[in-house]
């Protein structure tokens, strides 16, 4: 099993069902992605570039999806968080109801659109 498929496994409840459903949603609506595991979490790789990643922080309560690209994304920022990062951004989750796919969706779309920018813009 690919070790980011354990990471997400191996996540108590309520992370786990939030990983798996993000898994979906990315993997559904981005076909070409390629889930690695990278930096000790799961990281999706478009063409063999970062992408995306998810992980749960320890010691906090929520799913982090970053965005590699970030700097360059327009749609949906304003529910970016940058925390304290100069260049990485992400949609935070505390619950699956949280996830709003329309949102998630297109900020992925849009990151898809920038992927063969320059991390720094």
């Amino acid at each position: 099993m690919n070790p980011a498929e354990v990471y997400i496994l191996e996540q108590s409840e309520p992370f786990r069902s939030m990983l798996l459903h993000l898994q979906v949603v990315i993997e559904t609506t981005l076909p070409e992605v390629t889930l690695k595991y990278k930096y000790k979490i799961p990281f999706y790789y478009v063409g063999g570039n970062p992408f995306c990643y998810l992980n749960v922080p320890k010691n906090k309560a929520y799913v982090d999806v970053g965005f590699w690209n970030a700097a360059h994304l327009t749609v949906y920022t304003e529910h970016l968080k940058a925390a304290g990062r100069k260049v990485m951004k992400s949609l935070r989750y505390q619950s699956l109801d949280e996830i709003h796919e329309e949102i998630l969706v297109a900020i992925l779309k849009d990151a898809y659109s920038v992927r063969d920018k320059k991390f720094y813009k």
